[in-house]
């Protein structure tokens, strides 16, 4: 299990062919409070770097963009009785969806954890 991240402030742990897919603790402090979540519908197909999902919060709507392309497989429903989930438990359980990976090597252009967390100091 590998955890990559996004200069949009995506995460996607990946677990085999595929990666549950959330946005950062970092984006989630930035939005405030989260109020609604757009979530995509499973047998969608998503490129990397397009609209995946929206995340609306009380300061603003923000599209959420896929870390790689693929099939989403689920998406994290519990997230529509509770979207501030995302808040208090963004890289956990306030995770958006599950992907199914269509090109793995997509995951080499993007940041780990320690590359990352440098990229968030320059913000």
């Amino acid at each position: 299990m590998t955890v990559y991240y996004t200069k949009e402030h995506e995460w996607i742990r990946v677990e085999g062919a595929s990666g549950v897919v959330g946005i950062t603790a970092f984006a989630a402090e930035k939005l405030g409070d989260v109020v609604f979540v757009d979530l995509p519908e499973a047998g969608r197909k998503v490129k990397k770097d397009g609209e995946m999902a929206v995340v609306e919060s009380v300061k603003a709507a923000s599209d959420v963009y896929a870390p790689v392309s693929g099939v989403i497989l689920e998406s994290n429903g519990a997230l529509q009785d509770a979207p501030e989930t995302v808040n208090a438990d963004p890289e956990g359980a306030g995770w958006f969806c599950r992907i199914e990976l269509s090109d793995a090597s997509e995951t080499s252009a993007l940041m780990d954890a320690a590359a990352y967390a440098e990229f968030c100091k320059g913000l």
